[in-house]
This record gives C-alpha cells, structure tokens and sequence, in this order.
C-alpha cells in the first residue's frame, strides 16, 4: 500500500497556486462556506455562483435563514434543483439558533447533528471554517483516490467512501486540512476528471499515481452500474383564465413534494376527466409540443396542453397573473419549458 503522505505537499502548494477564483472561498464564515457546499452537491460550479450570491444577500446569517418563510428560500433556491437540500437547511438553522445560541457549532460531531449534514458536509465546513483535521470524501475525491492508488473498490458503495475517510483523516496536516480537503476537490473537478479523461500532463501528483503510471486511468474509479429510471407518463396542462394562470401544490411527499407545479395527471385518463376533477368545467384545449425530464431515479414523459377555461368550480389550484407567480412562487425545472411555451400561447 502506497504512502499516502507524499502526496499531501504538492497537492496542497498546486492548490494555492492554482485554485479558481469563487466567491465561496472569499470567507471562513462557516455559515457561507455551508451554503456553498450545500448548493454545490449535484450542480455544477458556474450555475451555483449567482445563486451562492442572491442568498447570502437575502439571508445574510443563521438567524435569516432559519426566520425565513418557505416560499422565500424556495424561490430563491428555485432552478438548483432536490429542494430537499434547502428545506434541510432550513431545519439546521433552526437547530442552531435553538441548540447553539446561534452560533455554528464547531466540532466534528455538533456539525454532525444538524439536519441535512452528513460526513462530506461536515468534514468540509469543519476544514475550511474552522481548520479541523477532518476530511471531506466526495466523487472527485472518490475519483481522485481510487486512480491514485489504483484501488478497485466500488467507489458507489459506502463502505468504500468510510474507508477513504479512515485512510485520509490520518494524512490531515493539522495546520491546513482545509486546503488539502480542497486540492483534491479541485483536482477531480478540474484535472482529474470522469469518463476517462484525466488532464494528468499537469496533474501535480501524477508520479505517484498508480493509475497513471500503469497506464490504466481509464479503468479507475470502478462503479456499479446504476438501475435504469423508472419511466412516467403524464399530461400537464398550461391553464388559462383571462389573465390568469393555474398552479397546484404537490402532495407532502415523494418527488418534488410539496412544491407548486403546473396541474397535471396520469397520461392514460382522459385530459377532460383530469381537468373535471381539478374543478376545470369547460375548456379548450390545444396540444402543446411535448417535454421530457430527467430525475436521479425517475424520467418524466410529459403530453402538453394549453388549457382556455370557460367554465370552473372551486378547486385547490392557485390562479394568479404571471407577474404574482413568477415573483413570489418556485416552479421546478421540469416545468419551465411549458411554462414558456405556454406564456406565448397567451399572447
């Protein structure tokens, strides 16, 4: 087995030299480097920066996000996506207002008991906020390790991240784990990178990297393939009254739970039956082009309708002018096409 501490200089000195300018590592204030990390898991690091930036400017402190009302955080997280994470968020901030006077816990174990953080959240708040020793194990560093040490674990299981973790937190340096939790995020992001593609001509550890010198980068990190998406079939309808425009709240669980959507059903029913059951009475309807969209689990195959109401009933849907939902209201990515396509149907 491969001595791991040789490669924590050189990792840490190209970092410095080489890290890109983000708005994020402009401060140690772990409730910013906190947002930043919570919003940069599963969305790329240029879509994060003006939300990053919109935030902190709406909610400047713990105490802001935790006071905030759900429909705020949610627009403001509109369009990142699994609004799971922000609602957590939310929850953690309560936790520290209520459990830690407001102040962000600064151990590895307070950190751990807030909502929503896990071991990776944790290690990299803990390092770059308050320099503890603790590291930070995600896919790139998964990536990185695994070619490095030409390790043939299945990088998808936890066992295998548990273990990276056991093996990192021994080459911590005590004076700058933040740096070097950071060095080898930066480098799966930037060098070493997936599907086989590694820029390994500047990667700054490539002479003790395994995979490297066996010529065998294509083969590492080894995972499981995933299960293929469930499929689902459904019509969404783009309704209009007058100026107005529809929108339902989402059931309190399962996808996207308890978001506003526009109204949609079940492919097999009947456009007409769906809409009747919404409280929609008498309508025409147009066909609009279709969409689909693409979740971690699930992939949604949506028939698009344009919706003119004549006649409704009282009904859970939210009628409101573009303006209203578009300022006050979160629609997630799935709709937005539809929604576009349907705001130029009113013209």
């Amino acid at each position: 087995m491969m001595d791991l501490k040789e490669i924590v200089e050189p990792l840490i000195q190209w970092f410095r030299e080489n890290k890109r300018d983000l708005p994020w590592r402009q401060t140690k204030d772990p409730y910013a480097v906190w947002v930043s990390e919570i919003m940069l898991q599963q969305t790329r690091v240029e879509a994060v920066k003006p939300y990053y930036i919109r935030f902190l400017q709406t909610l400047p402190t713990v105490k802001d996000l935790a006071n905030a009302d759900e429909e705020v955080i949610l627009k403001l997280w509109e369009g990142l996506g699994y609004y799971s994470r922000v609602r957590n968020m939310q929850k953690a901030a309560m936790q520290i207002m209520e459990d830690f006077g407001g102040v962000f816990p600064a151990n590895q174990k307070d950190l751990l008991s807030l909502k929503g953080i896990g071991s990776y959240t944790a290690g990299a708040v803990g390092s770059i906020a308050f320099g503890l020793p603790i590291p930070a194990v995600d896919g790139n560093v998964l990536r990185v390790m695994s070619r490095i040490t030409a390790d043939a674990s299945d990088i998808s299981l936890q066992i295998t991240k548990k273990e990276w973790e056991s093996r990192l937190a021994e080459i911590m340096p005590q004076e700058c784990a933040g740096d070097l939790n950071q060095a080898l995020m930066e480098l799966g992001a930037t060098v070493c990178l997936p599907n086989g593609a590694p820029k390994c001509g500047v990667c700054p550890v490539r002479a003790s990297c395994m995979a490297y010198c066996k010529n065998q980068t294509a083969v590492y990190p080894v995972k499981a393939e995933k299960k293929p998406r469930t499929l689902e079939y459904l019509n969404v309808f783009f309704c209009v009254d007058g100026e107005k425009i529809a929108i339902g709240k989402r059931p309190k669980n399962g996808l996207l739970s308890g978001l506003w959507e526009l109204p949609n059903g079940q492919r097999d029913i009947a456009p007409p039956v769906t809409l009747q059951e919404m409280g929609i009475l008498e309508a025409e309807l147009l066909p609009m082009k279709g969409q689909k969209h693409i979740f971690t689990h699930v992939e949604w195959h949506m028939d698009c309708y344009f919706v003119r109401v004549t006649k409704k009933t009282e009904s859970d849907l939210l009628w409101l002018t573009r303006e209203e939902a578009e300022a006050q209201y979160a629609l997630p990515s799935a709709f937005k096409k539809i929604w576009a396509e349907g705001l130029k149907q009113m013209k």
